[in-house]
């Protein structure tokens, strides 16, 4: 139809079986997080919170997939010197209302090189949290290529 899109979105079952996945790869860590999925509207599709992950780190986790899926690249890219005072970048983590996560942990989720959405992990050092986040992007490639054969 002229004048509209279709939008691929991460569906609740993928979003599940990414989020179980990085519970497992947590649980092998011996560390509690916060697990978030968004789709690619940016919008919160499934949430975990393991009994003992930080508190004050739930909408971290929530705003490292958000931002991971909004500029369609992981959060680890914005840990460098242009987002630092001073930095060409300085000040984008003021925007979106203040949303916008440079912490590692937030990676996007493609199927066929589209963002489908993104997981956002937080609780642990930047380094862990993308470990356990990529848990989860890994199992839902697996999921894809199960279910489709499709390469990704």
């Amino acid at each position: 139809m002229a004048g509209t899109r279709q939008l691929p979105c991460l569906s609740l079952e993928a979003a599940k079986v990414a989020a179980a996945a990085a519970e497992e790869k947590a649980r092998q860590m011996g560390i509690d997080f916060n697990i978030a999925l968004v789709d690619s509207t940016l919008q919160l599709l499934h949430f975990t919170r393991m009994p003992n992950a930080k508190l004050t780190s739930v909408p971290i986790s929530i705003d490292k997939a958000f931002t991971a899926a909004g500029h369609r690249a992981p959060t680890s890219n914005y840990s460098n010197k242009n987002f630092l005072p001073g930095g060409p970048a300085y000040g984008i983590h003021n925007s979106n209302g203040g949303r916008f996560m440079l912490i590692g942990g937030g990676i996007p989720i493609m199927v066929d090189g589209v963002v489908v959405g993104a997981i956002g992990v937080s609780t642990g050092t930047p380094a862990q949290d993308a470990e356990v986040a990529q848990a989860g992007v890994d199992a839902v490639e697996k999921l894809v290529k199960r279910k489709t054969g499709a390469k990704l």
